[in-house]
């Protein structure tokens, strides 16, 4: 079968395809042929080896797929050759079959196609274990979207609608605003290019101040850089700044705590990946969650564009510079 390849740390345009063995399913495994993969940020970092888990070389990017089990370990109770199933392969997802632990599947229900199925998952598992367990977020709260264009950032917008709340979109173009107010945001502003100065925070802090009229209760950022702080001056009393992610740079952001203490706020870490393999249970249950709520069609996954196998340096080039709305996903089979 054929992979996408990271043989040596480096850009996209490092990665290679070339055949490799196809899989074996161990006890309580199964092997998915995969028809779509999704793109997202880690994939970007984890091929340079800036992210969390380090795979050993060589591997494939892709931590989310979906497709159709191929065959079955010893001990597999709840599929069955033949069976739509979404994956969640924190890694090795863009490759022709992949190997996962019966748990980490999903079915895919309904009639929902495999390219929207391969966009579902991180995105809407993110900002949902974001809003639901980290911020507690409540109807009638406003809350305040940054890079709310983006993949999470998308997917929050029309979570925080789905649960009732006030929502504010900030993203780095108009178009990109326009995107998320189509998709429930009551407003937005444009935020400038970063790095930004401290003449620059502290107006893009009044800016924020302004359109979530007086501030907001919960604010989602998977921006980090010089955005963190004038987002966080804008929260109110007793609100819940979500740490999700650092696309604007990779250096982790420097906020002064006294802003938690005179707000009384708290700022809280958002890793939905380690709450998928800590709280298994907790997690199928919020899957079950989104998936009865694009039944119903609150979510509407917004995939931009697809690319072909041998485009998916394209892809993760794309992500890296900032130029993908909602997702984009790299179709296999």
């Amino acid at each position: 079968m054929k992979a996408v390849l990271c043989k040596q740390y480096g850009p996209p345009e490092s990665l290679v395809i070339e055949d490799v063995p196809s899989p074996k399913a161990g006890k309580g495994q199964v092997v998915v042929s995969v028809k779509a993969a999704g793109v997202n940020f880690p994939d970007t970092l984890i091929i340079q080896n800036k992210y969390q888990f380090k795979p050993e070389l060589p591997f494939s990017p892709g931590g989310e797929v979906a497709g159709v089990v191929k065959e079955l370990g010893e001990g597999v109770k709840h599929l069955k050759v033949g069976d739509r199933v979404l994956v969640s392969t924190g890694w090795n997802g863009y490759r022709e079959e992949v190997v996962a632990d019966e748990g980490k599947c999903s079915p895919i229900g309904g009639d929902m196609d495999f390219v929207t199925a391969s966009a579902f998952v991180m995105t809407y598992g993110t900002s949902h274990h974001a809003l639901k367990d980290r911020a507690e977020l409540k109807p009638g709260e406003k809350l305040l979207v940054l890079g709310a264009a983006g993949g999470v950032g998308l997917a929050a917008v029309e979570l925080g609608v789905a649960m009732g709340a006030r929502v504010f979109a900030a993203a780095s173009s108009q178009e990109k605003v326009d995107l998320a107010i189509a998709h429930g945001a009551e407003g937005g502003l444009v935020y400038p290019e970063g790095p930004l100065d401290k003449d620059a925070q502290r107006k893009l802090a009044e800016d924020l101040k302004t359109l979530t009229q007086g501030g907001a209760d919960v604010i989602y950022d998977p921006i980090g850089g010089t955005y963190a702080e004038p987002a966080l001056r804008a929260i109110n009393w007793e609100g819940r700044f979500l740490v999700v992610g650092f696309a604007a740079s990779l250096e982790i952001p420097k906020v002064p705590l006294n802003l938690a203490l005179l707000k009384g706020c708290q700022i809280v870490g958002v890793f939905w990946g380690a709450f998928v393999a800590k709280e298994p249970k907790r997690n199928a249950a919020n899957m079950d969650e989104l998936f009865q709520l694009w039944k119903s069609g609150k979510l509407k996954p917004h995939v931009s564009k697809t690319y072909k196998m041998t485009e998916a340096p394209q892809a993760l080039r794309d992500m890296m510079e900032r130029k993908v709305q909602g997702k984009v996903v790299v179709e296999i089979g």
